[in-house]
This record gives C-alpha cells, sequence and structure tokens, in this order.
C-alpha cells in the first residue's frame, strides 16, 4: 500500500532532472545557452540607464567569470576573444580592449583552476572580485583615462553583483542541463 504522503505529483517532481528512457541533455541548449547568457550580458551598456559617472557593471564578463567557475572546462581558453570582440562591438570601448582583458582573464582562471581545483563560494567571490576590479581599471587606462574616485563605485557594483550573477548561471546550468526527449 503506497505511503499517503507520496503522491503522483510529488513522484513528477522527484523526477525532474533525472534521465529517464529516451531522454537527456539538449546539445544544443548545453552550448548555446551560455554563450547567448555572456552575450546578452554584454549587450547590457544598450540599456537606457542614465549616469554622470559609469556605474553600471560590466555584466557580459561577470557572467563570463561566473560561467568559468561553475563549469570550469565549458568555454575553452579561447573563447575570450569571439566573446570580447562581441562586447567590444556594444561597450564603447576602443576595439580589442575586451578581446585582450576577457582572453588574459580566461588564461589566469585557467591556471588558478589547474592550481586550486578544489574553491569555496568565497575563494571564488574573491578571485572573482580581484579580477573584475583588474578588469575595470585596466579597461579605464585603455579608453584613455584613469580616475579611482570615479571608477570606486563600479567597482564596487561589479563585486556586489558578482555573487547574483553566480545564482542566475546557476539556475541557467540546472535549466540547459534538463532531460528533454530524444528521437
Amino acid at each position: 500500500m503506497p505511503s499517503p504522503l507520496v503522491s503522483p505529483i510529488t513522484d513528477f517532481v522527484r523526477g525532474i532532472g533525472k534521465p529517464g528512457i529516451n531522454r537527456g541533455p539538449s546539445t544544443l541548449l548545453a552550448v548555446a545557452l551560455p554563450l547567448l547568457l555572456v552575450m546578452a550580458g554584454s549587450l547590457s551598456p544598450t540599456w537606457p540607464v542614465i549616469a554622470a559617472a559609469p556605474v553600471m557593471p560590466p555584466l557580459g564578463f561577470i557572467l563570463l567569470l561566473a560561467w568559468q567557475h561553475l563549469r570550469p572546462g565549458l568555454f575553452p581558453v579561447w573563447a575570450g576573444l569571439p566573446l570580447g570582440l562581441f562586447d567590444d562591438l556594444f561597450s564603447g570601448q576602443p576595439l580589442g580592449s575586451a578581446v585582450l582583458l576577457w582572453s588574459l582573464a580566461m588564461i589566469l582562471l585557467d591556471i588558478l583552476e589547474v592550481r586550486f581545483p578544489w574553491r569555496g563560494v568565497v575563494q571564488n567571490w574573491l578571485v572573482g572580485g580581484a579580477i573584475i576590479t583588474g578588469y575595470v581599471l585596466l579597461s579605464a587606462q585603455l579608453a584613455g583615462g584613469l580616475d579611482l574616485p570615479l571608477l570606486l563605485p563600479q567597482i564596487a557594483l561589479s563585486i556586489l553583483a558578482y555573487p547574483l550573477a553566480a545564482r542566475l548561471v546557476g539556475a541557467v546550468d540546472r535549466l540547459r542541463l534538463i532531460p528533454i526527449r530524444k528521437y
């Protein structure tokens, strides 16, 4: 006799995310969703935000860092080049600055992954905060002027936005690996 606490609905909820017969994650979703999320984050400079100083965090870069921390082998090291080029087209930075900085960040994250394969949330946040700070400062220097007091709010907001971006990446990662019907 089945337990009164088990119902068809709870059986259905328990079965979500578990592969069954003729079920598996979609290759298209597994590959395209991370790329599209980073590219959508790179489109954030086109949002209608009015500010006297740079305040918007570099969302595309933050999402790339979050993906690299969650799934280290998902993007190849050379992925910083095309994604940085896409970011350069919409950020207003000089062409090639994001290509250089994103590629350097991918190389640095790859070296850190080899050196320290097991990290926690705090270590990821500290590494992400340091890389984000370096990215904002170097991109301001490449754009033609480094005014540190003007960049401090953007750096602080970017570091505080990193855990939220990591949560979003975790939710999208669960979505991209949902088993769907295979034919």
